[in-house]
């Protein structure tokens, strides 16, 4: 029977994962990633054939935590996706190397707003609103895409270190892009 692995595979990945958090993608690679388990880079080049294969790992790894992140709805708000809206900022506030790695980099694969919306990950966030709303899920979508850039245009400013976070002016204003975009919604159906 071979020997057990000292340095798994799920090591390395959040190794990379906090890598990732604390100093950026771009700084992920073999040596820093064995610096942080202690070893020698052989186990990282073992698991993983590229650093590039190990990257788009992580990603998957930062997604995930990203949309558990965003679920989890602190205080009752006006509206779930208000909720999920203010959690989506704070997380650029938080979480600002993983919001770029996310959002702002190469490994984002979305091409089109269409393909965004209609991914699995944003099912739940979705069916969550569409329950709050009692609307379609066509008029939720709506709705969810007029939200989603304004609060993306906000954390991006905020995690690029543009911009003050001042939570109850960015909540005045996603609340009233909220219902704006509730009414538009509303008014289609007429």
């Amino acid at each position: 029977m071979p020997a057990k692995a000292k340095v798994t595979k799920e090591m390395i990945i959040d190794a990379a994962f906090a890598i990732a958090r604390e100093a950026g993608v771009e700084n992920i690679n073999a040596r820093t990633v064995s610096e942080r388990l202690h070893c020698s880079t052989q186990p990282v080049m073992y698991h993983f054939s590229t650093i590039e294969e190990l990257k788009r790992t992580v990603y998957a790894k930062a997604d995930s935590y990203h949309s558990e992140y965003l679920m989890n709805l602190k205080s009752p708000q006006k509206g779930v996706m208000l909720g999920i809206g203010m959690n989506y900022i704070r997380f650029a506030i938080e979480e600002p190397h993983l919001f770029r790695f996310l959002f702002q980099s190469d490994y984002f694969s979305g091409a089109t707003m269409l393909e965004l919306i209609d991914a699995d990950e944003l099912t739940p966030v979705l069916s969550a609103m569409q329950k709050a709303l009692n609307m379609s899920m066509e008029q939720t979508k709506k709705i969810f895409l007029t939200i989603f850039l304004f609060v993306h245009g906000y954390a991006s400013i905020i995690a690029n270190n543009s911009m003050k976070y001042d939570e109850n002016v960015i909540q005045s204003h996603l609340e009233r892009a909220y219902q704006g975009a509730i009414l538009a919604a509303q008014e289609e159906c007429t």
